[in-house]
């Protein structure tokens, strides 16, 4: 293998830009694997692997921004490895945000070095997947297809509001991203503002929300000089207006084949599995999906090279992989812990069926009966009641779980939560997740000691939604029942009249899970979330924590025939 780091190549504009290339040691002209993210092409290469061998998640050196691909497996393999730096990060010219034509420009150098055969595809995931999209869309005639796995946003840009901050509920991703951050900063005295952008930082500034975050109030007193992201999150936290029609213009822009996914772990980030299912739907190219397991891959990023390069053999070589006559879903089953297939996503085949919350906690599919039936006392709320993070670290919750399943049960695909609720406050977040409960071989009776489902039941969390009360407002024109699309603007936003019963309409990332017979099916109904560490850090990088109410918050949750709040769930049978 011949390395050659630090090349700088420019640009239409004159800016510079770093790129390391690996190609085998040849006189021959190869296809090229390119890749280019934020992260340090510097932690990308094989000297790193030499040192660090794979580590799993929950490993304390596991270290997210590895993800560029196993250059020694690409050059065995017979491609060309290179890996280029964006401008405006680390050792690139320039400032990031002004490099809508820099892959067309990478490409096309790429295209005129001796070594490359004029056919490029691209690798890495995460950020290097984001990249991906982007370089689709500018439209280079080498570029033959991509494979952006843990996908990033598809409406609005990489870090685009609605996939990232589905139900508009902010968390502290970009803040927790910041310690792997190579973008180029310039810190001073911060200065004034353009008036509205200067109206903005001072709503901002009075937000008690993000006051009760000291480490996010840092991040705010210094007007965008640090940690970008999460300052804009925070003092314009909507989708700008035209988002969706500018992400419909730019799906249409990719005409190469591409294959994404993400796994289960990432309901906990939401960008990259939304953003996967988002790409796949919308994006009118020869496709496949790859829906993975619950842990999230090794760093250095290994996994799934096999179908990579079955997919670039066929693409840019032209060989007969049989990677295209298969079907254009593969799916994790959890529970069954077994590869699935299908034709799309949702799932053809899939029944949706509703399981009604009900008095007790229980969840059935039974429908409530009404009030004249069974008497005014149906109508009755269930109820709690959330302290701030301030002053208490307990989650309050409801929680509903089915009976013991008499059978095997399998959910695949996106799920919704319909809630009828009051709250006392203007404003409240709710977080609602699913879980996998049991096996639970109890039976409620009226006898001692029988009276209570066991508390001490193993319970496996499958996913979660979010909804902030005051984004509620539907886009009907694009939601459907199993993914209610939320407007999201910022003249969509409507604080809740206290007091006041509402639909709520709850989207929860997508799983795929078979519960076993004797399982129970569960949902928790929430309103916080809390960092695990002190001074509002978190233990795990990749799991954020998201901004509650810094108030004290009465919920109640109605499930009666009038209001008959459920959960909508994708049954395959």
């Amino acid at each position: 293998m011949i390395e050659e780091r630090d090349i700088r190549i420019v640009m239409r504009d004159g800016t510079r830009i770093a790129l390391d290339v690996y190609r085998p040691e040849s006189p021959e002209r190869f296809p090229v694997l390119y890749a280019a993210a934020l992260h340090n092409k510097d932690m990308q290469g094989p000297d790193i692997a030499d040192v660090l061998p794979p580590q799993p998640a929950n490993a304390p050196l596991w270290f997210g921004p590895i993800e560029a691909g196993d250059t020694r497996r690409f050059i065995s393999a017979g491609y060309v490895h290179v890996i280029a730096q964006p401008r405006g990060s680390a050792k690139s010219e320039g400032h990031y945000g002004h490099e809508d034509t820099d892959h067309y420009d990478t490409i096309e150098w790429i295209t005129q070095q001796p070594w490359c055969n004029g056919n490029v595809g691209m690798v890495g995931i995460s950020g290097y997947a984001g990249e991906q999209w982007r370089a689709a869309a500018q439209g280079h005639p080498a570029l033959k297809a991509i494979f952006p796995y843990d996908a990033c946003s598809a409406y609005g840009g990489m870090f685009g509001f609605r996939d990232f901050y589905p139900g508009g509920v902010l968390h502290t991703f970009p803040y927790l991203l910041d310690v792997f951050s190579t973008v180029h900063e310039s810190r001073g005295i911060p200065g004034e503002l353009p008036p509205e952008e200067e109206a903005l930082f001072n709503a901002a500034m009075a937000n008690p929300d993000f006051k009760m975050y000291m480490n996010l109030y840092n991040i705010l007193t210094q007007k965008g000089q640090r940690t970008f992201i999460m300052y804009r999150s925070m003092v314009a936290p909507w989708e700008a207006d035209g988002t969706l029609e500018a992400a419909e213009k730019f799906f249409r822009k990719i005409k190469i084949p591409f294959y994404t996914g993400s796994g289960a772990y990432a309901y906990t980030y939401k960008l990259h599995w939304l953003g996967a299912q988002h790409y796949f739907q919308n994006v009118k190219a020869p496709a496949k999906l790859l829906f993975t397991g619950p842990a999230h891959l090794d760093r250095p990023f290994h996994q799934y090279h096999d179908e990579i390069l079955r997919w670039y053999d066929h693409w840019l070589k032209g060989i007969d992989t049989g990677i295209m006559d298969e079907p254009r879903v593969r799916y994790w089953l959890m529970g069954a812990n077994e590869w699935r297939t299908a034709e799309n996503w949702p799932l053809p085949e899939t029944q949706w069926v509703k399981f009604y919350l009900r008095d007790w906690g229980s969840l059935a599919t039974e429908p409530p009966q009404p009030s004249h039936h069974v008497g005014a006392a149906a109508r009755e709320p269930d109820v709690f009641t959330q302290m701030p993070l301030r002053k208490t670290t307990k989650i309050e919750r409801l929680r509903y779980l089915t009976e013991p399943l008499a059978s095997d049960l399998t959910v695949v695909g996106p799920i919704s939560l319909t809630l009828y609720a009051a709250i006392d406050q203007p404003d409240t977040n709710w977080i609602v997740v699913l879980k996998d409960v049991g096996p639970d071989v109890s039976v409620v009776t009226a006898r001692e000691g029988e009276r209570d489902i066991p508390a001490d039941l193993r319970e496996r969390e499958l996913t979660r939604g979010w909804l902030k009360a005051s984004y509620r407002a539907l886009d009907e024109e694009r939601s459907t029942p199993w993914e209610p699309f939320h407007k999201l603007t910022r003249a969509s936003i409507l604080p809740v009249t206290p007091g006041e019963v509402l639909e709520y309409r709850i989207q929860i990332i997508a799983t795929a899970n078979q519960f076993k017979a004797g399982h129970r099916i569960c949902l928790d109904i929430t309103s916080m979330d809390a960092p695990t560490g002190t001074g509002a850090m978190t233990n795990v990088e990749y799991i954020p924590y998201h901004v509650c109410s810094s108030r004290t918050v009465t919920h109640r949750v109605y499930h009666d025939a009038e209001r008959p709040s459920h959960l909508l769930l994708p049954i395959i049978r």
